[in-house]
């Protein structure tokens, strides 16, 4: 009988010259989905069949990963600018670090600026549904993206004895944890969320006007992160007893309800 989740052993192959690592691997294929699957979507709201996905993509993509970088950074300084921190790993995104938050929001104003542009040369539909096509994919992404952490053996939560705990090795286990081997598998339980939000999406797709499947994507992944952070060990900043990424699921959860209830007063 399986006791728990194994840890990779490996994070990366090495092709002669080349290093593949797996994180950055998960994180391209879930791109590629995204926007293959935004493409499909994308086409069924368009006159002509056309479709500007990948254009978009082409900008939309490294601002988002950027962005990404950045909050993770602004969120986590310690690692690489305290006192025992080393300056030159801010850049080795192999290794893991890629905030949602910000990829999601320096990636979605990449998008607009494109699909303004593209706007101007050819009719398009509102930058709403350009989004809410997008959705699924994106979420897909993610499920797919959190199996990076698992390569990497990090972000995991709390100790678990369960089958579906993860088992961490000494050398990857938080300070004070030591003595533990199996911890709860918090990116397992993000891609299954975020599988199961892109499905429901999918269903009742046909029922929000534009621009509402986007906000219920913030509103739906910021409830699962917000259960996910709970159980966090990983270092964080902690403000008012609570982690940053609590304050900010809170606030999401809190600004796209709002949103939503604006949108759903709108014609369509």
């Amino acid at each position: 009988m399986i006791r728990a989740i194994p840890s990779p052993t490996i994070s990366s192959l090495e092709l002669g010259p080349l290093t593949i690592h797996f994180y950055a691997l998960s994180i391209i294929t879930g791109i590629a989905i995204a926007v293959w699957l935004g493409d499909k979507r994308f086409r069924s709201h368009t006159l002509n069949g056309r479709s500007v996905v990948s254009e978009v993509a082409i900008t939309a993509v490294p601002f988002g990963i950027v962005g990404g970088r950045i909050y993770h950074l602004i969120t986590s300084p310690d690692a690489y600018f305290g006192a025992n921190g080393h300056p030159m790993d801010a850049i080795k995104i192999w290794q893991g670090g890629l905030g949602i938050w910000g990829a999601i929001s320096l990636g979605a104003a990449a998008a607009w600026v494109r699909y303004r542009q593209l706007a101007k040369k050819i009719e398009l539909p509102t930058f709403g549904i350009f989004l809410d096509s997008l959705v699924p994919g994106v979420l897909f992404a993610q499920a797919i993206g959190r199996f990076g952490n698992w390569f990497n053996i990090e972000l995991f939560g709390r100790p678990l004895q369960a089958p579906w705990a993860l088992e961490v090795p000494a050398r990857f286990r938080p300070t004070g944890y030591s003595t533990f081997e199996s911890f709860h598998p918090t990116f397992l339980y993000e891609s299954i969320w975020c599988t199961i939000l892109a499905f429901v999406l999918i269903k009742y797709a046909h029922r929000f006007k534009s621009g509402q499947m986007f906000t219920l994507y913030v509103l739906g992944y910021s409830m699962g992160r917000l259960a996910i952070e709970s159980i966090r060990i990983d270092t964080a900043h902690i403000i008012g007893g609570l982690r940053l990424n609590i304050w900010v699921s809170l606030l999401a959860i809190f600004g796209a309800a709002v949103t939503f209830r604006i949108q759903s007063k709108k014609a369509q």
